[in-house]
C-alpha cells in the first residue's frame, strides 16, 4: 500500500491530493487561540467530519458544496486504515476564496467586548441596551481575512471585503462579496432555525467558499462544527450572562482561567468533558450516536 503524505497540514486538518479530488482528514488535535494544544481529543475528528456531512446534505438546496463522499471504501486503500475511518471526506478541488465568512446571530465573545466599548461589532452599529448573549434583531455578517498558521485573522468591514476580493478577482469583487454575504446569511438562518428545533442555539459560525472549475461559488472546508461555531443549549438559555456550550469554549475557558500556567496542555478531565460536549452536540443535532 502506498504511503501518502498530506500536501497541507492545518491546525486541525490534513489535506491529501487525490488527483482530481482532495481528501480532508479531521485529526483529533485541538487548537485554541490559534495554538495547537498538546492534547489529543479522541473522536473529535469524526464528530467534525460527520457533522459537516450532515449540514452539507441539509443545505445543498441553497448552495453546492465540495463533499463527494465520507465512505472510506470509495477512497484509496491508504484511507481504509482505522485512523482514517469516519474522519475523512473526499472533496472536489476548489480555488478557495480569501475570506472567512462569519455570521453572528447573538452577541457574545469578541463581539460583546467590542459592543461594550463603542456599541459596534466589526464596525456595525447595533441597537443600544443589548445584554450579553442576547439574540440580535437580525444576523450580522462580519467577514475576516484568512491568516497563515500562527497569525490572527483580521476582521474587516463588508466594504473592505469588496476591495479585498477585488485584489484577487479584478472586476468581480463587488459581485462576489454580495454573493458570499447573501449565502452566509441564508445558510445561517436555515441551519439556526433547524437547530432550535433540536434544542441548540447557534450563536455564531463561519463558512468558507471557493470557486469550481466553472467559476461557480461552492461551499467548502467544514460546516457548522463545534470548531467553527458556538453552540449553546436552548434549555436554560438566558441573556445577560455567558452560556454553557457544546464546543471548545470549555477548553478555552480553562486556558484563560489558568493563564500562563498550562504549557498549552489541558488536564485529562477537561479533555474528557470537551469530547463529551462534542458528542452531545452531534447527537442532539443529528439524532444519531457516533
Amino acid at each position: 500500500m502506498e504511503e501518502l503524505k498530506p500536501v497541507k497540514a492545518g491546525k486541525v486538518r490534513e489535506i491529501y491530493d487525490n488527483g482530481d479530488s482532495l481528501i480532508m482528514v479531521a485529526t483529533d488535535r485541538i487548537s485554541c487561540f490559534d495554538v495547537i494544544l498538546h492534547n489529543i481529543v479522541t473522536k473529535k475528528g469524526t464528530v467534525l467530519t460527520q457533522m459537516s456531512k450532515f449540514w452539507f446534505d441539509y443545505t445543498k438546496d441553497i448552495v453546492p458544496n465540495h463533499m463527494i463522499t465520507v465512505d472510506n471504501n470509495e477512497m484509496p486503500e491508504f484511507f481504509r486504515q482505522p485512523q482514517f475511518v469516519g474522519n475523512s471526506m473526499m472533496c472536489k478541488k476548489l480555488e478557495m476564496l480569501p475570506l472567512e465568512c462569519i455570521v453572528r446571530g447573538y452577541i457574545t465573545g469578541s463581539g460583546w467586548a467590542s459592543y461594550q466599548k463603542d456599541g459596534t461589532v466589526c464596525g456595525i452599529k447595533l441597537p443600544e441596551g443589548l445584554k450579553e448573549s442576547e439574540k440580535l434583531p437580525e444576523p450580522i455578517y462580519t467577514p475576516s481575512t484568512k491568516a497563515e498558521i500562527g497569525d490572527h485573522d483580521e476582521n474587516i468591514s463588508y466594504e473592505q471585503s469588496i476591495a479585498h476580493l477585488e485584489k484577487y478577482y479584478p472586476g468581480k469583487g463587488e459581485q462576489l462579496a454580495k454573493q458570499l454575504k447573501d449565502l452566509t446569511i441564508a445558510l445561517y438562518k436555515k441551519c439556526a432555525d433547524y437547530a432550535l428545533t433540536r434544542g441548540i442555539i447557534i450563536a455564531d459560525t463561519k463558512f468558507e467558499f471557493g470557486l469550481d472549475e466553472n467559476g461557480n461559488v461552492v461551499l467548502g472546508d467544514e460546516m457548522l462544527t463545534p470548531d467553527s461555531s458556538r453552540f449553546w443549549p436552548l434549555e436554560g438559555y438566558e441573556a445577560g450572562k455567558g452560556q454553557p456550550s457544546f464546543d471548545k469554549q470549555f477548553a478555552r475557558d480553562w486556558l484563560k482561567a489558568n493563564d500562563g500556567n498550562h504549557d498549552w496542555t489541558l488536564p485529562q478531565d477537561i479533555v474528557d468533558k470537551t469530547i463529551a460536549k462534542y458528542l452531545d452536540g452531534y447527537r442532539l443535532l443529528t439524532g444519531k450516536e457516533l
